[in-house]
């Protein structure tokens, strides 16, 4: 756990406190304590559970780019009010008869994208997983406006990225913060515009997607996921996240927990049903 301080000098440096920070929870008598969050948290719950501290982890994130659970919650409620957003799109699209590029929250992981995008009825779903051509999306658009369709809907994962390029960032990595990312649904939408001469607009729903009213499946699994935390503290268990494994909850080490990301599998089933109603990737002519 690293803070970027600035020296009597001028100058920048990183101090760790995670020392601090345990003994401080020694000295308050806490004994345990429940971890909440995507990889970056479980990532220091992981840091202080190897200094000693009893820590629990709970998988919380919309990304659902945690391999040791088949799902995380929030992921259903990100995905839901995506889809819904997209169902009005298609009206005022159609209507005006324009492509809508809708960029979604996903840095490394498209799975946002991709079961949205499915789930609305996209044309197009772009996800860092599958580097796309964007002369094939616009070929995709283009054969399905002339073929009688009068508008195009394009989900677009932020950290998607083009054959042989690299993701937008719209701020570099510092100290205790990722990089964030952004633009790709504007430079992908005055792309197809010029390429396909149609009416496009971008649409960013961005942190839209991490508010609201939960679903019903994000409101069962956080229940059974807290309810298995204090289980796990209950019976001694301490460097654990609390991982589905259906019909189970089980319990993995955090070590393993953030030692690898979840990505798309580009052979999985969900890609498979995407291309069989003909959703364009960017990466292959139909």
């Amino acid at each position: 756990m690293k803070y970027e301080v600035r020296n009597p000098d001028g100058s920048t440096g990183e101090v760790d406190r995670s020392d601090e920070l345990v003994q401080r929870f020694r000295d308050a008598q806490i004994d345990a304590l429940i971890a909440v969050g995507g990889d970056g948290t479980l990532g220091i719950a992981h840091c202080l559970s190897q200094k000693g501290m009893s820590i629990v982890g709970v998988p919380k994130t919309i990304d659902n780019d945690l391999q040791a659970t088949v799902v995380t919650f929030g992921f259903d409620s990100a995905v839901s009010f995506a889809t819904e957003c997209l169902d009005r799109l298609h009206a005022t699209a159609e209507s005006h008869r324009r492509v809508m590029v809708v960029e979604v929250m996903g840095r490394y992981a498209g799975w946002i994208a991709l079961h949205a995008g499915i789930a609305g009825s996209a044309h197009a779903i772009l996800i860092r997983e599958i580097p796309f051509d964007i002369r094939k999306v616009a070929g995709h658009v283009t054969r399905g406006t002339v073929g009688g369709q009068k508008h195009a809907i394009v989900v677009v994962a932020e950290g998607a990225k083009p054959v042989g390029g690299g993701h937008l960032t719209k701020a570099e990595a510092s100290s205790g913060q990722v990089e964030r990312l952004g633009g790709i649904g504007e430079l992908a939408a005055d792309q197809l515009r010029d390429l396909t001469g149609k009416e496009t607009r971008a649409v960013v729903l961005g942190h839209l997607l991490r508010g609201g009213s939960p679903t019903s499946l994000d409101r069962l699994l956080r229940l059974n996921f807290g309810a298995a935390a204090v289980r796990a503290l209950a019976e001694g268990r301490k460097g654990v996240m609390v991982a589905l494994n259906p019909p189970r909850i089980d319990y993995v080490s955090l070590e393993v927990a953030v030692s690898k990301q979840k990505l798309v599998p580009i052979d999985g089933n969900a890609v498979i049903t995407a291309r069989a109603l003909d959703i364009s990737f960017g990466d292959q002519t139909p």
